[in-house]
Formats: C-alpha cells, sequence, structure tokens
C-alpha cells in the first residue's frame, strides 16, 4: 500500500524488531498509552535508523539543480515541436521548478512555457510567465521575442474582453450571470445527528426523512497530502504518453495546497516538489506545514503518504492545539473500545472541522499487532528526529505556545517548550494510527485515452489521502446509503444544496471539499452509512469481510453481508435461488459452456468449482477452469485499449470481435467484463466515426453496468452520459433527448445540480432542441 513507509524501511524496522531482546518486545507491547509508546520508542531509534533513511531517500533528492531543470526544458521543446502544447508547457513547469532560483535556466524555462500557453489560449498565464522571465535574467538579446509575445497576449486579451462585454453589458441586470451564493456552508444537514454507542461509537442518524439525492453534509479535510505517482492525462499523446516514455503525476499537475489542476506551476522556492496554482497557495502552504516539511522532502516520500499527513495535521494544530485537545482528557477514567485512557471523554460530542474532532477520533492502538505498532512509532520517532535535527530552533519558536501574560524569561520559557515538544512526537503517532480506520481517499475521475477523441472513456484515480473529521462520523457499508462527491480548487456551490441552517461551521473555503448525498431515501432512525472500498458490487463477501476485518477490526454486519450469511445457512439450495452468493458478485453471469444456463458456485468431489443451474444439465465446470478463461479475455482486452491509446482502432476492433466471439461462450451479455468489451469496442467505433455502431455497443455495456451496479447508480450515469454524447454526435437527434432525462437524474442524484457534466448535458439538449 502507497500509503505505508517504502518497502525498504518496512524491512529495516521488521528487522529491527525481530533483533529486539525479548524483555523490550514485552514491555513495548505491554505499553497501552500512546505517550508511552512515542517515549518509548524515542530510547529505541538510533543513529543507524537516521542514517538508513538518509540512504534510501538519496534517489528522491528535491534539490533544485540546473542540468535536470535543462533536461526538462528540452523534452519540452521537443512537444512543442510536434504541437502538443500540454505535454510541452508540463516539461516546462517540471524545469521551473527543478531549476534553482534567479538563475538563467529558470527564465528560460519560464519563458518557453509562456510560449506553450500563448498557444493554449492561456493568454493572461503566458503574460504572468514573461513577466517572470524578466525578472529572472532571460538573456537581453533574446528579449525582443518575449516583448513581441507580450504584445500579442494583450490584443487576444483585448478582443476577449470586448467580446464579453457585447455579450454581457454590465448595465443590464437581466443579462448578468448567475449571482454569488455567499459563503460556503459546511456541516450536517437538520434532518440527520450525531449519535453514540459502545459498538459503533460516534455516528451519524437520520432524525427525520431523507430524500434521495439530498445532502446530508459537506466537510472539509482538516488536511490531506497529495500521492505522488499517479498518472493522468498529458495531452494529444494518450493517458501516459507512453509513445514517448513520458508519464505526468498528480504531483505534476495539482496544486499542492488546493489541488486545482495547472500547468503552470508556482515552484516552492526551497524544493523542487512542491508546487501550486499561485502564489497564495504557496504562501498558505508555507505557514500551515510547508516550513516545516520543506527540508525533509526526500524522507517524508520513504516514509510514506500517511505519516506526512499524520505529520501536517499535527503542524497545522499546533502545540496549543495539542495541548487543549489533551486537556480534558487528562483525568478521564472511562475506557471504551478496549482503548487506553485517552479515548473520545465525550462520547457523542463532536466539534466541527476542529482539531479537536480529530484528535478525539478512535485510534485502535491496541488493535494493531505488535509488529505494526513498532512500525509506526519507530517510524514516527524518526521522522521526529529528523525534524528536530532540520530545524530545531524554527520548530521550538514556532510551534510553542504563545506567551502569557506572566511571561517567563528566555531560558525557562524555551526549556518549557522543550520539554513540551514530546507532545508533538506523540500526536503524530496518534493520527497515524487513526488514518489507518479514518484516512479518506479523494478521488477524481480521469478521462483515459488520447485527448482528441470525441467521446472520452473515464476511471476513478485517487489522487490524495485526507482526514475529514465530519465525514469521520459515517460507518461503513458494503451497500452504502450515500454517494460521495469531491471538488478541488476554486471550491464548489453546496451552501444552496445545504439549506440556511446546518449544524457546522460557515466560512469561506477555497479548496477541497467532499459533499454525502444521500443515494436512496432514508428513513427517520436509520443510520447514515458510507463504503470504506470494499463494495458489494465489486468483490466478493468472504473477500470484503476479511479486507475490513483488517484495516478496520470489525466483521462486518451490513445488509450485503447479513444476506450471503443468510443464504450460507439456507445451503446449495438457497443459492439456487440466489445464484452467485458466497463468492464473487458477478457469478450469476457465468454461463454453461453446454446449455448456456448460468452457473453457480458448488462444493463437492473434494473441490470447488461450477455447477449448471439447470437440473437437466448438472454440468460442472472446475475454477481453474473458469479462472484461465476469464484471464484470457481479460488480456486480449488490455492489448485491445492499448491499441486504442494508440490510435489504431482497426486493429483493436479486429482483436476485440475475435474475444467476444470467445467470451460469448462463458459470459452473460450483464457479466462486467463483457461489459467492458462492449465499451471498448463502442470507443474503437467512435474513434472511427461510426457513431450508429458505437452507440449500439454502449448499449450493451450500460447493461451490464445496470446489473453490476444497479439502476439508480452513479456508475451508470456516466455510462449513460457517454451513450448521450454518442447519439448527439451521431445526429440521432431521438434517441439523444430518450438518454438525457434519466443521465440528468442519476448525476443529480449523486453529483448534484452543478456538476460540469451535467452543464455539458444541458448544452447538448439545448442544441438538439433548437
Amino acid at each position: 500500500m502507497m500509503d505505508l513507509p517504502s518497502v525498504q524501511w518496512q524491512d529495516h524496522v521488521a528487522q529491527k524488531w525481530t533483533s529486539l531482546d525479548p524483555d523490550i518486545k514485552e514491555h513495548f507491547t505491554s505499553l497501552l498509552e500512546i505517550d508511552d509508546v512515542f517515549k518509548y520508542s524515542l530510547t529505541l531509534t538510533t543513529q543507524d535508523d537516521l542514517d538508513f533513511v538518509q540512504s534510501i531517500s538519496a534517489g528522491n533528492s528535491v534539490q533544485k539543480d540546473t542540468q535536470p531543470a535543462a533536461k526538462c526544458r528540452e523534452r519540452g521543446n521537443s512537444s512543442f515541436k510536434i504541437r502538443d502544447y500540454t505535454a510541452a508547457a508540463l516539461h516546462y513547469s517540471q524545469g521551473v521548478c527543478l531549476a534553482p532560483l534567479s538563475s538563467e535556466q529558470l527564465s528560460l524555462c519560464y519563458a518557453n512555457r509562456s510560449a506553450a500557453l500563448y498557444h493554449l489560449q492561456l493568454y493572461q498565464a503566458s503574460l504572468d510567465d514573461i513577466d517572470r522571465a524578466l525578472k529572472n535574467g532571460y538573456p537581453a538579446h533574446l528579449s525582443h521575442k518575449l516583448e513581441d509575445r507580450r504584445s500579442q497576449c494583450l490584443k487576444h486579451l483585448s478582443v476577449d474582453q470586448n467580446a464579453k462585454e457585447d455579450r454581457h453589458n454590465p448595465a443590464s441586470p437581466s443579462q448578468r450571470g448567475p449571482q454569488s451564493e455567499g459563503p460556503l456552508t459546511f456541516g450536517i444537514c437538520p434532518q440527520a445527528a450525531v449519535g453514540f454507542s459502545v459498538e459503533k461509537g460516534r455516528h451519524l442518524v437520520a432524525a427525520e426523512r431523507v430524500a434521495a439525492g439530498e445532502v446530508i453534509l459537506s466537510d472539509r479535510p482538516y488536511s490531506f497530502v497529495l500521492i505522488p505517482g499517479m498518472g493522468e492525462v498529458t495531452g494529444m499523446g494518450g493517458r501516459q504518453n507512453t509513445e514517448r516514455g513520458v508519464v505526468f503525476g498528480v504531483e505534476h499537475r495539482r496544486c499542492h495546497r488546493c489541488l486545482t489542476e495547472t500547468l503552470c506551476a508556482v515552484p516552492c522556492e526551497g524544493c523542487s516538489y512542491s508546487r501550486y496554482c499561485s502564489t497564495s497557495c504557496r504562501r498558505d502552504a508555507w505557514e500551515e506545514h510547508h516550513r516545516w516539511e520543506c527540508p525533509l522532502g526526500a524522507d517524508l516520500m520513504v516514509m510514506g503518504v500517511m505519516s506526512q499527513l499524520a505529520l501536517r495535521v499535527s503542524l497545522k494544530a499546533g502545540l496549543k492545539n495539542i495541548q487543549s485537545a489533551r486537556d480534558p482528557i487528562r483525568d478521564e477514567s472511562t475506557k471504551l473500545d478496549g482503548q487506553s485512557g485517552d479515548s473520545d471523554p465525550c462520547h457523542s460530542a463532536h466539534y466541527g472541522d476542529s482539531y479537536r474532532s480529530v484528535f478525539h477520533l478512535l485510534h485502535h492502538l491496541n488493535h494493531h499487532s505488535p509488529a505494526m505498532r513498532f512500525l509506526c512509532a519507530v517510524t514516527i520517532a524518526t521522522l521526529y528526529l529528523k525534524l528536530s535535527e532540520a530545524e530545531p530552533t524554527l520548530l521550538s519558536r514556532d510551534l510553542g505556545r504563545p506567551s502569557e501574560a506572566n511571561s517567563q524569561s528566555p531560558e525557562e520559557e524555551g526549556a518549557d517548550r522543550s520539554s513540551e515538544l514530546w507532545l508533538l512526537g506523540s500526536a503524530v503517532l496518534r493520527h497515524f494510527l487513526q488514518l489507518r480506520c479514518n484516512a479518506q481517499a479523494i478521488i477524481t475521475l480521469q478521462d483515459i485515452g488520447a485527448a482528441n477523441l470525441p467521446v472520452q472513456s473515464s476511471k476513478e484515480i485517487r489522487i490524495a489521502t485526507a482526514l475529514f473529521p465530519t465525514l469521520s462520523l459515517l460507518n461503513h457499508s458494503c451497500c452504502p446509503n450515500t454517494s460521495l462527491a469531491f471538488s478541488t480548487g476554486a471550491g464548489s456551490d453546496v451552501s444552496a444544496e445545504l439549506g440556511g441552517s446546518v449544524a457546522g461551521d460557515r466560512s469561506t473555503a477555497c479548496g477541497v471539499t467532499v459533499t454525502v448525498r444521500a443515494a436512496k431515501v432514508i428513513a427517520p432512525g436509520q443510520e447514515i452509512l458510507h463504503c470504506y472500498g470494499p463494495h458489494s458490487s465489486r468483490i466478493a463477501t468472504r473477500e470484503r469481510r476479511r479486507l475490513l476485518r483488517e484495516q478496520y477490526y470489525f466483521l462486518c454486519q451490513c445488509e450485503a453481508c447479513s444476506l450471503q450469511q443468510q443464504e450460507e445457512e439456507e445451503g446449495a439450495e438457497g443459492r439456487q435461488q440466489r445464484t452467485g452468493a458466497g463468492g464473487s458478485p458477478h457469478e450469476s453471469s457465468l454461463l454453461c459452456s453446454k446449455c448456456k444456463g448460468s452457473l453457480i458456485k458448488s462444493s463437492g468431489d473434494g473441490g470447488v468449482g461450477f455447477l449448471c443451474s439447470q437440473s437437466s444439465c448438472g454440468h460442472r465446470t472446475s475454477s481453474a477452469e473458469v479462472n484461465t478463461r476469464l484471464q484470457e479475455i481479460r488480456v486480449d482486452l488490455e492489448k485491445a485499449v492499448e491499441l486504442l491509446e494508440r490510435e489504431r482502432p482497426d486493429e483493436a476492433l479486429r482483436l476485440l470481435r475475435r474475444t467476444q466471439r470467445q467470451s460469448g461462450l462463458i459470459l452473460a451479455e450483464t457479466h462486467p467484463l463483457q461489459g467492458e468489451l462492449e465499451d471498448a469496442t463502442a470507443r474503437a467505433y467512435a474513434t472511427m466515426g461510426d457513431w450508429k455502431n458505437a452507440a449500439s455497443h454502449l448499449e450493451r455495456s450500460t447493461a451490464a453496468i445496470g446489473s453490476q451496479y444497479g439502476d439508480d447508480s452513479v456508475e451508470l450515469g456516466h455510462q449513460l452520459f457517454k451513450l448521450a454524447q454518442l447519439h448527439f454526435n451521431g445526429g440521432a437527434r431521438g434517441p439523444a433527448l430518450s438518454v438525457i432525462p434519466k443521465v440528468r437524474r442519476l448525476l443529480c442524484l449523486h453529483c448534484g445540480p452543478r456538476s460540469h457534466e451535467l452543464q455539458e448535458l444541458q448544452a447538448m439538449e439545448s442544441c438538439l432542441r433548437g
């Protein structure tokens, strides 16, 4: 799991644990308080541990360097020559981040990026880069190029401004755009309330009936960390520009403060890794956490996203807030869920998006295995020592509590603060343990395939790991009654949807938000649930339960899991009535090779296999044979998708037709893999401009999506949106208009009325209706 420390560090700590004296192991395992665990782990962390981190982090250098900056500029020039201006801008941005301050290389990267931005019609951004190039010593004999480009940008901006004024007369209220809806509202809607039980802890229940599609809560992360290495679209060359050997990750394309996508990153002045969409985001990140993180950039990559997020939460809080959150629990003797005395003393209390809510999330210290507890503790102790070593005075001064009226002498105050700094390390360890159960992935839809395709397919990718104080109230279900939608950058309009009264804070925010909507009607008293990852439509029941028990320490008893248990108790006869029980959620979509009847999982003749559901047939097929045939289909599908990304749709189509002839012998039309084949076939036809055939195959894919995820699922909404695009591009007015209302209902239900897909849908409908 990429959120954990690197494999080299995990192996190092595992060896350390194995070699410990048994008495030390026993003492460490017996510690029940996080404070004690952290203090003891400090005594066990040695200079060898610090040196080992230094050695393995050497390959993740975040130092600025002229040579790699020049190589990035050369790659940008290559992309520029073939008119892939998006990839060029990203290469130049990487050069900007790598180039030392005030160097000629920095000025050249800015100048070249301004040219790419100009061709992308981002004229103001191009002007900004021209100014930056000149301020950083751009060669005087080349400056006339920048001045010529500046004139062209100003000319275009003037034309654009005049056009806007012609379209929108500011003196006429009737022609103005929609008015601002005021500050964003965050918190819980009036129809929901925080409950508490010993079994579930704090959780959210419906106090009144909640209608499907209604916003239940909107939350900001207390903090988050971007996940490096997740590839995103890079321009004309496809998903990852694989033919040119270029992969742009999330860290190259998004602001590290607000996750806004940007082609013109503003670099951190101290390291080559962190970058932002604006100087204000850079300033805010520096003040909140990056001034401490900047010297540790390479070490943080080795320690993993979870460690960095735990540190970032603590740095944002500061010692004053950490101490304040600890104060009520010093004499608290109530112990919940088998935890130590620093469990949540307020039981059902919830403190909005304040640090107190974060601090009192359950950490499950005693549920972690001794080896995992040791990994967490030594990791944080090492990180704490590295931080103290890098910026000892800054850490003590800026994280210390403010001076009180009866201030101490500088010597006394310094000693007092130094004695309190271990509280920071203890808090980081606490949050690291909490994150194993409370971290939330921030997910976005990524287009796949070449950027110039008329209809884009998409997939979900994780772009960051976050800690949401209010969202953490929701417990898990494998078949949740809610849907989550994330927004990044300039924020989303949720205030009108939440209503005028909420149990939370009001604030104007620019950044990341999550909005939780009811995916179905939720009755009064019913618990509000969301899925932690293992979903009944994607993963077999036994596997879901195993994953949840390993990471979250509970046996899932949700509706989907309880149904499986009931089917197991009914035996084989019950399973035949509800096929697919106890295994994959897609087993009922497998076909008997003899009679085309449905296959059901069966244990017989000493092994596990599949039995035809038709009593007149009774043909048995081994699991190995089924898995082999499914793998062959998957391999062919992957080859076809690769051909599509290389813009060879005719070859892809021939391969897909051959594969579908084989898949039809074992897969029903509703099997997810059959749906993926139909989707890829639709992409091939669409690339070739055959809209009718493309729509026909996508309709079959839509049937499989509906069968897998349900008729009210967001996945079906996205697939129907693509179908509407195909009908629209093919001029099929009637079919397009018949699909659009279904898409609108599903996207409003899950994404809200302001999603960009709904805006595009509205434009399509307006065009079709003339």
